[in-house]
């Protein structure tokens, strides 16, 4: 390269690094908003329509079917955002919350509705066909449903289905079939009993059934069903049959519902969620760039350079993308901080490992990056396998901590193997060439880690039974822990509190002068606050009150601000996580910790690899699970985007001292033994390790000290999980190989 195209490189990219940056903050246009301004975020950081229901016609519904038609609206309301909540608000309320959107009107016209399912006659009373077939098994409407239905062509809504379930059944022959059997309402069953004789006797022998855009099932009418029990046969599989059942039984609600009240509400977290984050962000990140030049020289300048560059294009791109920006999701851009700075961190190592043995600045950029590839790559992938998984199975919040961090994986490659590696050469090119300006490797000394693999092992079975046997002697048995953990009022419900205040309190000011008394009141942190936008109503969710909190609440607001106790109005609400979601959550984990364990198996050709990495990354989830149970920090919708921080921020720091593992064995000499080559491997590496942790814990560290209660609840677990996972890697996972190498031999090629 030559000395012109190296400093035009260099302009280019500062040139560039600033316009992203001027796009972020200004932007063009009219109203010249820049990307920042323009992200999208959750109910938790930015507010939305709240829509309250109450149940036609039933003051004591069944909990079954309430459960059922929250479940429903769920399926609806993820039309308009993923991290939309329902949830039970006393016997006979449905309240619905969805972020970014802010006209009731339009909700209240989709939402509500008892019945979007169809069970359509092929032809109308004119004769001509409602709908027609594509090809073997696929159908589309030829009118519009208001058509058909001023023509008389739908049988059924999906509230005429009392139920609908997967089962199998026996046919004339006596073959058994996977069947799904609809159980009609009396109103349906007359209807049917119409359109089945009608459809027989006529041989216009099929009734569609259309949901959400689509034909889901097309049956064939075989006789007259007049009993209100019908069945669904054909070349289905218990599982389809399953999903079948299942869209017939959500199209249509259960119960019956009117709007109560709709609201505009402010942010959950408070405006000072989003102010705090960013401060916080900010000053982390000017942390990180004076670490990386003090202990990288010129190195730390390039990376700083490129990180901002990483920053300013990600901020861009959640815009550019629509992502839906909440805590969990700024949980997965503090991870992919740390892995951007951990790419060039890891470069950075092997160039000053190059230089040691005097190779020219080119040809040890070359070399670095050469070596470098495989511990990148291994370690973004794995990760990155992990946050499809969340993404493709996870729902809610999950899906926007998946969202986030894909994004900052891919950015991150990009600007540590890109943009850091041109502006390298770049600077090489213009004349920067003294191995002094960027370091050279010093020889470290051999540390034995595995000598002390006793003493490692056992202190962390000992914490983490610690935590077991705490959370086991605790569970139920103490009048301030009733359970295990601190469950937040997402996973258990609680009470909402509406007070109408005598003046109009900003976000900032409630902040400021309630919620620390009223975390007093209610003994815990979590403490959910909403802002009725056009009045001076101000909601706030806590734990599950008793009655001597209730009171002691209502006193509170009546003494200090004069509200009159009358007017407040209490409700207890439902968890706003199900058990349905938190089933898919731990199934997304599960699913993800075994992609990556066959990911690794496959790069490393070592399954021992994949089950060491598995059980570090295991290791740290029950050590963090233990200080939540001994701490009792608040278990809320942030406690799985911790988790899942720590698991991608461990496998991370694993597969790199693993990379180097692999690289040793394959250079070591005959007679090496195995313990010194790991020793050797760990200890290389360790630096990395160290200054890697040390980046992201100060960004985590900058979130605790400027966040309000709500983040410091997930700071503070999370820096125990970055110790925990640093740990874990130095002193457990090559450990744990070992042992399994030695124990489980194989034959080596």
């Amino acid at each position: 390269m030559s000395k012109s195209k190296g400093i035009l490189i260099i302009v280019f990219t500062l040139l560039l690094t600033v316009f992203v940056g001027f796009m972020d903050v200004v932007g063009f246009g009219a109203n010249k908003s820049g990307s920042a301004k323009d992200i999208k975020l959750g109910l938790d950081l930015a507010g939305g329509v709240s829509i309250t229901y109450q149940v036609v016609g039933d003051e004591n519904p069944s909990d079954q079917d309430m459960s059922d038609t929250v479940e429903k609206l769920k399926k609806r309301i993820y039309d308009y955002s993923n991290e939309a909540s329902v949830y039970k608000e006393g016997r006979n309320r449905i309240s619905v919350e969805i972020p970014g959107v802010y006209d009731a009107d339009k909700i209240l016209k989709d939402l509500g509705r008892p019945g979007a399912l169809y069970f359509i006659k092929h032809y109308g009373s004119d004769g001509t066909p409602n709908y027609t077939q594509v090809s073997a098994d696929e159908w589309q409407l030829n009118k519009t449903i208001d058509e058909i239905k001023a023509d008389g062509g739908i049988v059924l809504e999906g509230t005429d289905v009392a139920n609908a379930q997967a089962g199998v059944a026996h046919d004339s022959m006596n073959n058994q079939q996977i069947i799904v059997s609809l159980t009609l309402t009396s109103a349906g069953q007359v209807a049917f009993k119409e359109a089945t004789e009608e459809a027989y006797n006529n041989g216009k022998d099929v009734i569609g059934i259309y949901y959400d855009g689509e034909f889901i099932s097309v049956p064939r009418v075989q006789s007259v069903i007049s009993d209100g029990n019908a069945q669904i046969s054909g070349a289905m599989d218990a599982e389809e049959a399953e999903k079948l059942a299942s869209t017939i039984r959500i199209g249509g609600l259960s119960l019956e519902l009117e709007e109560l009240r709709s609201n505009v509400v402010g942010a959950s977290l408070g405006q000072d969620a989003i102010h705090t984050s960013v401060k916080a962000g900010l000053v982390g990140f000017a942390i990180v760039v004076v670490f990386m030049i003090v202990v990288y020289y010129f190195l730390g300048l390039t990376s700083a350079i490129a990180l901002a560059l990483y920053a300013g294009l990600e901020v861009l791109l959640i815009n550019g993308f629509a992502i839906t920006l909440t805590l969990p999701g700024i949980a997965g851009i503090i991870l992919s901080i740390g892995m951007a700075v951990d790419a060039n961190v890891i470069i950075f190592a092997r160039l000053r490992e190059e230089l040691a043995t005097g190779k020219t600045m080119e040809s040890a950029i070359k070399v670095a990056y050469s070596k470098a590839m495989s511990a990148i790559l291994d370690g973004n992938i794995t990760t990155l396998i992990a946050a499809a998984v969340l993404w493709i199975m996870g729902s809610g919040s999950i899906v926007g901590f998946a969202q986030t961090l894909t994004l900052g994986i891919c950015l991150s490659m990009f600007t540590a193997v890109v943009v850091t590696k041109s502006l390298l050469n770049a600077f090489v090119a213009a004349g920067i060439k003294n191995p002094k300006l960027f370091g050279v490797a010093k020889t470290r000394k051999r540390v034995d880690f595995l000598s002390k693999r006793g003493l490692f092992f056992g202190l962390s079975g000992l914490v983490i039974a610690a935590g077991l046997v705490f959370m086991l002697a605790l569970n139920g048995k103490n009048a301030d822990r009733g359970h295990a953990l601190n469950y937040s009022l997402e996973f258990l419900g609680g009470t909402q509190t509406t007070v109408p205040f005598n003046q109009d309190y900003s976000l900032e000011e409630i902040d400021s002068l309630m919620v620390s008394d009223i975390e007093g009141i209610t003994g815990s942190a979590n403490v959910v606050t909403t802002k009725v936008q056009g009045s001076n109503e101000v909601i706030f969710k806590t734990v599950t009150l008793n009655a001597d909190q209730r009171s002691e609440l209502n006193d509170y607001f009546n003494e200090k601000f004069s509200v009159d106790k009358e007017m407040i109005k209490t409700e207890t609400i439902s968890s706003t996580i199900s058990k349905e979601a938190q089933r898919e959550t731990i199934i997304a984990v599960v699913v993800a910790c075994i992609c990556m364990l066959i990911y690794i198996w496959f790069r490393f050709k070592d399954i021992r690899f994949g089950a060491s990495s598995v059980l570090a990354l295991t290791h740290d989830v029950l050590v963090t699970l233990a200080f939540y149970a001994i701490a009792y920090v608040s278990v809320g919708s942030t406690f799985v985007a911790c988790m899942l921080t720590i698991v991608g921020y461990s496998i991370n720091a694993t597969i790199v001292i693993f990379d180097r593992i692999r690289e040793n064995l394959k250079e070591a000499a005959p007679k090496t033994q195995l313990k010194d080559i790991v020793n050797d491997s760990i200890t290389t590496t360790l630096s990395r390790s160290i200054f890697t942790s040390l980046t992201t814990f100060v960004m985590v560290v900058c979130l605790y000290i400027f966040g309000v209660s709500s983040i410091k609840e997930f700071a503070l677990p999370l820096m125990v999980g970055i110790v925990c996972g640093t740990y874990s890697s130095i002193c457990l996972a090559g450990a744990m190989w070992f042992v399994f190498r030695s124990k489980f031999a194989k034959k080596e090629k």
